[in-house]
């Protein structure tokens, strides 16, 4: 690791120098705070070793500026001073110096305390690469309130996958193909990507998260990559604030570019997880359970609202329904019963 040592004594200097370089570390040894100022920015250390007393910018002014940078506002620093009184310590923990050791010390001393700071931020920064990567996995997917709590504690995101009970749903435009035959292709993604507006909004609005496009439709997934009680009851809801949104959003279209929208819910065990390369990765659930979901949607018709046994016994104390089936469905031997939404009771 790079370590910026900032010390105008050049006994000293040289001392903490040969203990950087003992240690395995690139030191890189500057006289005067401008300096260490210039050299921070530009070799972006990875700890600073900081004296106080210094020409040009003292300890203080240097260590008040690079915490006023973000380049380096996460740094850590050392500082050194000959000054024993409370005050000067003070005002250099004030100013955002992670340490604080009193010339003389002892070699051990600042070994000790360079191997504590070197992992802390080893460790911040480990943090910091999980939280990133929470954001750059769920924001465009999820509602923001979700991401910021899953910032607040990155181990709650389970890397690879793992078997989880989740509610899926599947939402797909009826007649989509038909008009792409017909509409010219720039006012038909216009009126695609509104509708997908109108249904991402309110799988965010729930609490889901929005999975995929597929085409004209979209894949939400609840219960996941946090936990929901109400998961099965948030994707219902979903679907019904969908349904109820579309008579206000043909009021803005074409006859011809008003069209239904069919939703199929199922709940149930599936493999959930950040899958694809380190260079392309993809939030998502895999299993006959995101399977049945898809096939439940396209028993729907006219903006029907289809949910599977396993949805229904969820939520039956909050909605009406009617049961419907067995349905006989791609890759099934055996019936599945499903049921309509109507509303909540």
């Amino acid at each position: 690791m790079k370590i910026l040592v900032a010390e105008d004594d050049r006994d000293s200097r040289e001392l903490v120098y040969d203990i950087v370089r003992t240690l395995g570390h690139q030191a890189i040894p500057v006289a005067d705070g401008r300096a260490a100022l210039e050299r921070a920015r530009q070799d972006l250390p990875d700890l600073v070793i900081l004296d106080i007393n210094m020409p040009l910018l003292d300890g203080f002014e240097v260590c008040a500026a690079l915490r006023g940078d973000p380049r380096t506002a996460s740094t850590p620093v050392i500082m050194l001073t000959a000054e024993v009184d409370i005050e000067s310590r003070v005002r250099g923990l004030g100013v955002g110096a992670d340490d604080y050791l009193v010339k003389p010390f002892h070699p051990r001393e600042l070994i000790a305390r360079i191997a504590a700071r070197l992992r802390a931020k080893e460790e911040a920064d480990t943090l910091r690469a999980q939280r990133e990567q929470i954001r750059q996995t769920f924001e465009r997917f999820v509602a923001h309130e979700i991401v910021e709590q899953l910032l607040e504690d990155p181990s709650r995101v389970q890397l690879g996958g793992a078997e989880a009970i989740v509610t899926v749903l599947f939402a797909d435009l009826e007649g989509f193909t038909r008009l792409a035959e017909l509409a010219a292709p720039p006012r038909l993604i216009e009126v695609l990507n509104a509708y997908h507006a109108l249904m991402v909004r309110q799988i965010k609005a729930h609490g889901g998260t929005l999975n995929k496009f597929l085409g004209d439709g979209v894949m939400a997934l609840y219960n996941t990559p946090l936990p929901q009680p109400d998961h099965a009851l948030r994707a219902v809801r979903t679907a019904l604030a969908i349904r109820d949104a579309l008579p206000p959003f043909y009021d803005t279209l074409e006859p011809d570019f008003r069209l239904a929208v069919n939703v199929g819910i199922n709940t149930g065990l599936a493999i959930v997880g950040i899958i694809g390369t380190p260079e392309l990765m993809d939030f998502t659930a895999i299993g006959d359970t995101v399977n049945l979901a898809s096939r439940l949607q396209r028993l729907s018709d006219h903006s029907e609202i289809t949910v599977s046994a396993a949805t229904y016994s969820l939520v039956a104390d909050h909605v009406i329904a009617t049961r419907t089936g067995p349905h006989v469905v791609r890759g099934r031997e055996e019936a599945v019963l499903t049921y309509l939404v109507e509303g909540l009771r």
